[in-house]
């Protein structure tokens, strides 16, 4: 079993084992009575604003790729956004999905730069907004975040996240000194762990190979490509609009009381958990991470039937979906392999 086999299978035990786990701490006389009053055609929905949310990536991928003079057809962005989530789901921080859809957007005559130029331009608006909206997400809990594990995993995840995002920036602004920063910090690592000096080189030419991509990429953006960025914004906030009406809509078809803010904030937290969750497509962490979160405004009987269908719509879909478009569309399950060893 080579180890793309190997970490599909691996992400999708430990989500199930979870979510098993869950439903066994939840699960009771009244969840079965509140499970046979549902509204399917609520959860049918969510599952469509799921796909749909393909479709706004697609349309934000093909924008910026417009605006930096290339044009490409919106079913094969949808389809390339499709391959990239089916990677994310087995992957470490989901951090898959980038290198398979820069491929893959190279593959459609996209130049490699401007191919890099647009996805890491879509991570970085999605980490921007996600990030700035943790203070919102915080407000709206206040004192609510009561447990002391959920607040230092949340503190952790929250600082894990701004120093990311401040190391893009400071990339963009200053790429010399980023430069000298991350040599000094993968030196310090390999002192540590007492890497060879050949392995040591190898890693520094990957770090400052990255780190040219990245500032490349970043200023096309901010000189041939400005018309981009407004596409990339506004679509980034329609995409995480409807990922984030998922909730609500499942909570509505499970005959629960929504609160829409709430659903929102919950998410953003989640979303950040699972930003510094190391585990394959944050298996795992982020079943266990949103039962404390969502039962905030969940009753206890019903947390666990939640979680269970909001990872369904959330991951699951990606796996069934992007897996189907990967083998019998794309046929590059071999490309995610190569792009993983």
């Amino acid at each position: 079993m080579n180890r793309f086999a190997k970490l599909v299978l691996a992400s999708i035990l430990i989500s199930i084992l979870s979510i098993v786990l869950i439903l066994i701490i939840t699960v009771d006389a009244t969840t079965i009575e509140s499970i046979m009053q549902v509204k399917p055609e609520y959860l049918l929905l969510a599952a469509l604003i799921h796909v749909l949310s393909y479709v706004i990536w697609g349309l934000r991928t093909k924008f910026m790729c417009s605006a930096l003079d290339h044009d490409i057809n919106l079913i094969k962005t949808v389809e390339i956004i499709a391959s990239g989530a089916f990677a994310a789901s087995f992957t470490p921080s989901s951090v898959g999905g980038e290198p398979v859809r820069i491929h893959l957007l190279h593959k459609n005559n996209i130049p490699l730069g401007k191919s890099t130029a647009v996805v890491l331009g879509e991570r970085l608006m999605d980490a921007a907004l996600i990030i700035s909206a943790v203070p919102f997400a915080l407000y709206v809990f206040g004192d609510l975040l009561s447990n002391s594990r959920v607040d230092t995993f949340l503190i952790f995840a929250v600082l894990f996240s701004f120093s990311i995002l401040f190391l893009l920036i400071y990339a963009i602004w200053k790429p010399w000194q980023t430069r000298r920063l991350l040599h000094y910090i993968v030196n310090r690592i390999a002192r540590l762990t007492g890497k060879k000096a050949d392995t040591i080189s190898r890693v520094l030419k990957r770090v400052d190979s990255e780190l040219d991509h990245f500032h490349n990429s970043i200023w096309l953006f901010l000189t041939d490509g400005k018309i981009g960025l407004f596409y990339g914004v506004f679509f980034t906030i329609a995409y995480w609009v409807f990922q984030f009406s998922i909730l609500p809509l499942i909570l509505i078809g499970l005959n629960l009381n929504p609160s829409v803010v709430a659903a929102y904030a919950a998410q953003v937290l989640v979303t950040i958990i699972s930003i510094a969750s190391m585990t394959p497509g944050s298996s795992g962490v982020v079943e266990i991470g949103a039962t404390p979160i969502f039962a905030l405004f969940v009753s206890s009987s019903m947390v666990g039937v939640v979680v269970v269908v909001w990872r369904a719509i959330t991951f699951y879909m990606n796996i069934i979906i992007g897996g189907f478009v990967s083998i019998k569309i794309l046929k590059d399950t071999d490309i995610i392999n190569r792009l993983l060893e």
